[in-house]
């Protein structure tokens, strides 16, 4: 039975019709444009960009030398130069053990007779050289072996005020962080001893063609005295060994070589 007002829906709202509701503007799902963040430009600080760069080089020296305490030094900076050069790379690495005692007696009678009891400068040579040459063309050097093994390691082949205070530093933490036997075993195992030629072993086979661990006390005195030329100067024939094999014999009695040798 029909109440007398239509047969309208109940839902339905009078004055809002189906043409109304479809044809309202559907909502803008859009999302708004992403707005990037300006980069901020970082000043440049030099106090702290050279505060890092002495801390790295720090950390970096002290972690190679404590590296080459225990493990053997490939290749040097020397060798790079010389092999550019055509002089060819032959370096065969060898334990102290595998070295005659001869050949560390006969480098310590020619190039640092205090080796043993230094803690890496030798400061009477150094005043001995430097009176001799304010007064001579030639110059005369005091590098100890450690100095040598330091630069010979870790520098490069130059001859500058700046190469000798890294020398400096360097012989420092070798001698603070290695024993004299293993700065003895990588000194005769990097040291150039002729053209393209390093360290005892490849010497040994080059100029005699045995092993370092035979070499002679004469063998040994005359490798040790082609070191301060060894690219011009030959071991055998040379008269510099005859007089580091005689004070090689005064090594062994005065018991010089007693942090080194066997």
């Amino acid at each position: 039975m029909s109440d007398g007002k239509g047969d309208e829906p109940e839902n339905d709202i009078p004055g809002l019709g189906e043409e109304v509701i479809y044809d309202a503007p559907a909502e803008d799902t859009t999302p708004p444009p992403s707005v990037k963040p300006v980069p901020l430009k970082r000043k440049f600080r030099p106090f702290r960009f050279a505060v890092g760069c002495v801390v790295g080089f720090f950390a970096f020296s002290i972690l190679s030398v404590a590296i080459h305490r225990f493990v053997p030094v490939p290749i040097t900076l020397l060798m790079i130069e010389r092999l550019g050069h055509g002089n060819g790379l032959d370096h065969r690495w060898v334990p102290a053990s595998q070295i005659s005692d001869n050949l560390k007696r006969a480098v310590i009678a020619s190039e640092d007779a205090k080796f043993c009891t230094h803690d890496g400068f030798d400061i009477q040579a150094i005043e001995k050289a430097q009176r001799y040459n304010a007064t001579h063309k030639k110059k005369r050097g005091a590098s100890t072996i450690s100095q040598q093994t330091a630069k010979n390691v870790f520098l490069w082949p130059d001859r500058s005020w700046v190469r000798k205070g890294f020398e400096v530093y360097y012989t420092f933490l070798i001698e603070h962080m290695w024993s004299k036997d293993r700065i003895m075993e990588v000194y005769l195992n990097s040291i150039e001893m002729g053209p393209g030629v390093y360290g005892a072993e490849a010497a040994s086979q080059y100029w005699f063609g045995h092993s370092a661990k035979t070499l002679s006390r004469a063998e040994a005195a005359q490798l040790a005295a082609i070191l301060p030329n060894p690219i011009k100067r030959k071991a055998k024939g040379n008269k510099r060994s005859g007089r580091i094999a005689a004070n090689a014999r005064t090594v062994v009695s005065q018991g010089l070589d007693a942090c080194a040798a066997e």
